[in-house]
């Protein structure tokens, strides 16, 4: 019998909010978690990005805190980056109005007056990146005095970019006992020393996901002319829901996506250049599906965190195979699967040649036109039949 939110411990109104937006059963991650958190237990989670965890530790949370005063937050969740952030809050919010909890996030590269507004009016769960959070913490905008509970998310990458030292300076600055909540990718090294210097017996919980593999994807490899690359992408993209079209460059992504758009394809760019408030739009626009492809460098797409992503084009070849399974992991999270496709001009054969040799991938290069029939379903296409190459 398959396990239900309210099974769990999720108050029947949380339950509810949650069936709205057609979330009826918890994730693995979820199903271990929910339990201890919501007994107040520290609780520490191995679970890979795009497992759930935002809800493993996000319902809790909403479930026992306290009513905030102003400027006094009463939960406070640490992520790496403004997109996380971002999309944290987003999650969460229309969950929160069901207990009419207020969740605000905090990030640099936006105005700190509206942000301060926000807390004014008495938010409970405050979503923060740390060098933000110290700025408001430095100014006296906000006190960590009523906070009693604590999320650590993606407590690696936060590692990984050099934000341990603002986060233990946060957690320092935690007056008395609270609730903390960790949730990583990996366990070890000085992630390892963050839970045994902040954690008070935490129930341990590894998710054992299987890792992101050829095998989960389809495979497309397909040789292109180079005045009818756009097109072919276009037509790709017109048959699936969610694209991410991946580029080397800044230039190519912006070039690409206005491209895509002349091809009568909603497409935006997303890059290290673009404004704070261009990013979150494509973003929020690409996760509630208003805009259909987003078109990324492989730096701009770490703070992508979208579930149901049909389709992945490399419309340039990646650089090597890590690169290759990190972009096309983007389509086969939380379980699902999905159509991954490079695209090849004919000077960038043998480098993809090398590529399908490293990934062991016995896939044929085909040529194909962007009239061709079968982009419009290249899951069911058995490429072979037409192959240029094996």
């Amino acid at each position: 019998m398959m396990t239900t939110f309210a099974d769990l411990g999720v108050s029947a109104d949380l339950a509810a909010a949650l069936e709205a937006r057609g979330i009826t059963s918890p994730f693995p991650v979820q199903e271990l978690t929910i339990p201890d958190a919501l007994a107040g237990r520290d609780v520490c989670g191995k679970a890979k990005t795009g497992s759930g965890k935002t809800l493993a530790f996000g319902l809790p949370l909403l479930e026992t805190v306290a009513k905030a005063t102003p400027r006094r937050p009463r939960a406070l969740i640490l992520v790496p980056t403004r997109e996380l952030a971002i999309q944290v809050r987003d999650e969460l919010e229309p969950l929160a109005r069901a207990r009419s909890v207020g969740v605000s996030a905090i990030y640099g590269g936006a105005k700190m007056e509206t942000q301060i507004a926000e807390l004014e009016g008495g938010i409970e769960i405050v979503v923060a990146t740390p060098g933000r959070m110290i700025d408001m913490i430095d100014r006296k905008e906000i006190s960590l005095d009523d906070i009693s509970q604590v999320v650590l998310d993606e407590a690696d990458r936060m590692a990984d970019m050099g934000f341990l030292p603002q986060v233990e300076w946060i957690l320092r600055h935690i007056p008395g006992t609270h609730q903390t909540l960790l949730f990583s990718a990996t366990l070890d090294g000085v992630v390892d020393t963050l839970i045994k210097r902040y954690q008070t017996d935490p129930a341990m919980h590894e998710v054992v996901s299987p890792q992101v593999t050829v095998e989960q994807m389809t495979h497309r490899f397909l040789a292109v002319h180079d005045m009818d690359k756009i097109r072919v992408a276009a037509r790709i993209a017109a048959a699936a829901t969610r694209t991410i079209v991946f580029v080397r460059t800044k230039r190519a992504a912006d070039r690409v996506a206005a491209d895509l758009r002349r091809e009568g394809v909603e497409a935006a760019s997303i890059h290290g250049d673009l404004r704070q408030s261009q990013r979150e739009k494509a973003l929020a626009d690409f996760s509630s599906g208003r805009l259909a492809v987003l078109v990324a460098t492989d730096v701009a797409a770490r703070g992508i965190h979208v579930d149901d992503v049909d389709v992945v084009i490399h419309y340039d070849p990646p650089e090597d195979h890590k690169a290759y399974l990190h972009r096309s992991g983007r389509t086969a999270r939380a379980g699902e699967s999905g159509v991954v496709v490079t695209l090849v001009l004919w000077n960038e054969e043998l480098e993809v040649r090398r590529l399908l040799k490293r990934l062991k991938l016995d896939q044929p290069i085909v040529e194909v036109f962007s009239n061709n029939p079968h982009l419009a379903d290249l899951a069911e296409w058995d490429p072979r039949a037409d192959s240029i190459t094996a």
